[in-house]
């Protein structure tokens, strides 16, 4: 690798760290070209690169980080002063390449900030990609950034070659992108989502009648929210997510806790803490949306517009409706026992199966590996409640209270 190019790696590679929507691959694509190498089967791509620098799979950097934009909470914009560097779609396609033959990588994750033109930008992500597939026959993961304002024919071309592609919507209401990133508007980037859709819709039925059709982004769309840089609340970011997935088949929502690196009037000071632990209830809260059937608007009420700090989204919701426990695992709907705490999908399909040939007992539960130390709060097993003196979200909150400062002092012994 010649020193030009590794000192653009330093640079863009360390400028896409606060990118963190990408994913693996979700698809099942196998490479049979004759000649080809790589591989996009979704049991062998991992998504990111861990603290220590640990290569997890992907290489992930920019296309550039020259931009014409000044969003207030980029590390990027165009007014700040950082060094900057550019990669041609050659030394991204020649990158990637050496990374995979050296087995450092799986895939690429490819973002890049917006230089000269979303249609400069976007042309050079699609001329990257079609090297990788044409002339270096690449048949890994490719995860690609789309350039809002870019031409709808770019991104179809290169929705062909991409396995998966994001539109990060950075920040959840019209107000706070008016606010941060005046430059940005929500219709504009709403309008290559939807074209997304309607191509892979489109894609889906032509496939159905001709058997040699190639696939429109197999592995779907993501897109990122920046969590802590404006004053939106929970209700307002998980609202979005839920209209995001219901509207625009959206595969994934990530959330990115604010890190200040920029000072700003408009934004949190320095010295401020990223919001790991209110990041953290939003992926549960996430989680439970996409896996355990919850909109939204259940999480919430009206006087309660953020998750609970201390307790997760699912118990939190079940001490708002303790009316609705105990349930009886021998006669409860999967959508019932799928709002039990504790209780995972996984468990669930399990309790319906075995409960099928006998009734379920609170040992068989046991042998059945179920976590019943929250979940026995919330259920009656054959009639009978395991979980102390009655349903109460006080003496279950001092419950667990109680427990977790053991486990926490067992640790210290143990240490």
């Amino acid at each position: 690798m010649n020193e030009n190019i590794f000192e653009k790696l330093k640079i863009l590679a360390d400028a896409a760290k606060y990118d963190v929507s990408c994913v693996s691959s979700g698809v099942d694509r196998k490479n049979n070209k004759i000649g080809s190498i790589g591989n996009a089967s979704a049991s062998g791509i991992c998504h990111t690169w861990s603290a220590d620098g640990r290569c997890i799979s992907l290489l992930k950097i920019l296309l550039t980080n020259d931009c014409i934009y000044d969003c207030m909470y980029c590390l990027n914009r165009v007014t700040n002063n950082v060094e900057r560097a550019t990669f041609t779609p050659e030394e991204v396609a020649e990158l990637t390449i050496q990374f995979y033959r050296r087995n450092y990588i799986e895939g690429l994750f490819l973002s890049s900030a917006v230089n000269v033109s979303p249609n400069h930008t976007m042309e050079n992500i699609y001329k990257t990609l079609l090297l990788l597939r044409t002339k270096y026959m690449f048949g890994g993961y490719i995860h690609v950034k789309i350039i809002p304002g870019a031409d709808p024919e770019i991104i179809k071309k290169t929705g062909f070659l991409a396995d998966r592609m994001s539109v990060n919507i950075e920040l959840p209401t019209t107000e706070s992108l008016q606010l941060l990133a005046p430059q940005k508007k929500t219709e504009k980037l709403l309008l290559p989502m939807n074209q997304i859709k309607t191509e892979t819709q489109i894609n889906s039925e032509e496939r159905k009648k001709y058997k040699n059709v190639k696939k429109f982004v197999p592995g779907g769309q993501s897109t990122q929210v920046i969590i802590g840089a404006t004053n939106d609340s929970d209700s307002t970011i998980l609202n979005l997510s839920q209209s995001l997935y219901d509207k625009i088949n959206m595969k994934r929502v990530f959330f990115s806790a604010y890190i200040p690196v920029i000072s700003s009037p408009n934004l949190p000071a320095l010295s401020t803490v990223p919001p790991l632990k209110r990041e953290h209830r939003l992926y549960q809260a996430d989680w439970l949306m996409r896996f355990y059937q919850f909109k939204s608007e259940e999480l919430f009420t009206d006087t309660e517009r953020n998750l609970d700090l201390e307790f997760d989204p699912k118990i939190t919701w079940a001490f708002r409706n303790i009316d609705k426990f105990p349930i009886e695992v021998n006669k409860a709907s999967y959508e019932d026992l799928l709002r039990i705490p504790g209780f995972g999908v996984l468990t669930v399909n399990r309790i319906i199966k075995e409960r099928r040939g006998a009734l379920l007992t609170y040992d068989s539960l046991k042998k059945m590996r179920t976590a019943l130390n929250r979940a026995k709060y919330f259920i009656t097993v054959n009639g009978k409640y395991y979980g102390g003196v009655g349903v109460e979200p006080e003496y279950i909150k001092n419950e667990i209270r109680q427990k977790e400062l053991q486990e926490q002092l067992n640790l210290f012994q143990l240490l």
